[in-house]
């Protein structure tokens, strides 16, 4: 499956190997979890209030729009986060994680 980006330049770095939401994503040395995330697929994630697919909105960390979580519980954002061998990122938010309803 392919995503909606598609990478102008081809990766200088090498494939880096990490799972999002369990899914094995080939990504490359240097580029971001949302780059990764989003040349594998069509959307980051579901938006916490009306479950519609959301990509990133500024793309450069100033806005809240990417948050995603590593399986450790950390909360990180996608677009100023470098993939990292290994790395599993979950897209939706952890059961505990406090609810607006």
């Amino acid at each position: 499956m392919s995503g909606r980006l598609v990478r102008a330049v081809a990766p200088g770095g090498p494939p880096v190997r990490i799972l999002v939401d369990g899914v094995e994503v080939t990504a490359y040395a240097g580029e971001s979890v949302l780059v990764a995330v989003l040349a594998a697929r069509n959307a980051l994630r579901r938006h916490e209030f009306s479950d519609e697919a959301r990509a990133g909105f500024c793309l450069m960390g100033a806005c809240q729009d990417c948050w995603v979580w590593l399986v450790d519980g950390r909360r990180i954002r996608a677009c100023t986060t470098v993939v990292a061998e290994g790395m599993h990122v979950s897209t939706g938010a952890p059961a505990d994680f406090p609810r607006h309803d």
